[in-house]
């Protein structure tokens, strides 16, 4: 039976933060339409691996363990962007090949452009690249912000041709939402030769179900108002996020509600989140085995980001638990959730979002509404299986005449 080659640049389980939820439901996908062979890089879990070798029929999982600053010297020095040497491997690429002239491989597809660099020139199959959103403007507004501008600057110049050259060779290629699909268009110089398409992320909404979740102990008996935020908090626009909210958005908070508490949910948060920890109204939980009753528990889900690229799982997430949601014109970006009726949108300004925060709390009624509202949304528009129907149109091969470009 043919099969399908699925490259990721993370084992795919388990399907516990963003890009690792995307290539999760992405590769269940694949295996159901047929034999699925897995290249990805890993950390040592072990547990992930018996979830990948249960599903998958052939795997390599590469150790990801060259420094970073390692790879950015490689970079200089062969003219790469970091983010394609950081995920070289010569035992990846070596089983690559072996793979494709031992089993009947029809399909590459690629799960974010750093691993695009695996994909033989001479494969003659269908080449299908998700590259969920586009890097090289994430870079570009890094450098715009001041943050290593030189490096950032170079990363996303380098990353952006490297992008270009992604679309001209798969036969499709995958952007989250329309917003990114049209900024990564607008930065093609050759757009007519790349078939770019949409396919957005979806949620598991019966996991993410408030009739699911369980009472913490610690947060009980507490008054609050609690807010929450979560992510993989040493991912700099999560910490950046965090920071803010602490720094600038809690204080008006707390003018108006003395008991507020702030809560910072995910795995590995940065020395300077970590140094807020115990502040008044400031809690860092770090990595916890079960993100749900922080969600419950919040009177608002905060997601004030800075800089966002694609659609945040995090604010699908606090949608399916019919919490209101709080959240930036950024972090908004590829749902079509009204303002007002299911989430708040506010810019980036402390007493602007604080006073929409309190006008949520004056009334409670509407802040149910507006939950319930949310978690309707996500159920009609983003369950996983609807949001992957079209993958399947597109690692076959069109018949004789009917390809086309986008």
């Amino acid at each position: 039976m043919p099969g399908t080659l699925f490259l990721a640049h993370r084992v795919p389980f388990p399907p516990d933060r963003g890009d690792r939820i995307r290539s999760h439901h992405l590769l269940k996908a694949l295996a159901k339409m047929g034999p699925v062979h897995v290249g990805c890089f890993g950390e040592g879990d072990a547990a992930a691996e018996r979830a990948l070798a249960a599903l998958a029929a052939s795997h390599c999982i590469a150790p990801r363990t060259k420094p970073l600053p390692l790879a950015g010297v490689e970079a200089v020095l062969c003219g790469k962007p970091v983010s394609l040497t950081a995920f070289h491997s010569r035992t990846l690429a070596a089983w690559v090949r072996e793979t494709i002239a031992r089993e009947r491989i029809e399909a590459i597809v690629v799960f974010s452009g750093q691993m695009g660099q695996y994909v033989p020139d001479d494969f003659a199959g269908r080449v299908v690249i998700d590259l969920c959103d586009v890097d090289s403007a994430k870079f570009e507004s890094y450098a715009a912000a001041g943050e290593r501008v030189w490096l950032n600057a170079r990363e996303a110049r380098l990353l952006a041709r490297e992008e270009e050259r992604l679309g001209q060779r798969a036969d499709a290629t995958i952007l989250i939402s329309e917003a990114e699909a049209a900024l990564y268009r607008s930065r093609l110089t050759m757009p007519g030769k790349v078939n770019v398409q949409v396919i957005g992320n979806g949620i598991d909404a019966a996991f993410f179900d408030p009739a699911a979740s369980v009472r913490h102990p610690a947060l009980a008996g507490q008054p609050g108002p609690h807010f929450t935020f979560t992510g993989q908090m040493d991912y700099r626009p999560n910490e950046q996020a965090a920071l803010w909210v602490i720094e600038a958005l809690l204080p008006s908070l707390r003018a108006r509600f003395p008991q507020a508490m702030f809560h910072v949910v995910g795995r590995n948060p940065t020395r300077a989140l970590m140094a807020h920890h115990g502040m008044p109204g400031v809690h860092i939980w770090g990595e916890v085995p079960d993100v749900r009753p922080f969600i419950a528990r919040a009177d608002a889900v905060l997601a004030p980001l800075l800089i966002a690229r694609g659609v945040q799982n995090k604010v699908l997430e606090a949608m399916a638990m019919a919490r209101p949601v709080v959240l930036t014109p950024e972090a908004a970006t590829g749902i079509a959730a009204i303002d007002g009726a299911q989430w708040l949108v506010s810019p980036p300004e402390p007493e602007t979002m604080a006073e929409r925060i309190a006008g949520l709390l004056s009334d409670r009624a509407t802040a149910g509404a507006i939950g319930a509202a949310a978690r309707r949304f996500v159920l009609d528009h983003h369950g996983w299986e609807a949001m992957l129907a079209p993958l399947a149109g597109l690692i076959v091969k069109p018949a004789e005449g009917q390809r086309h470009a986008a």
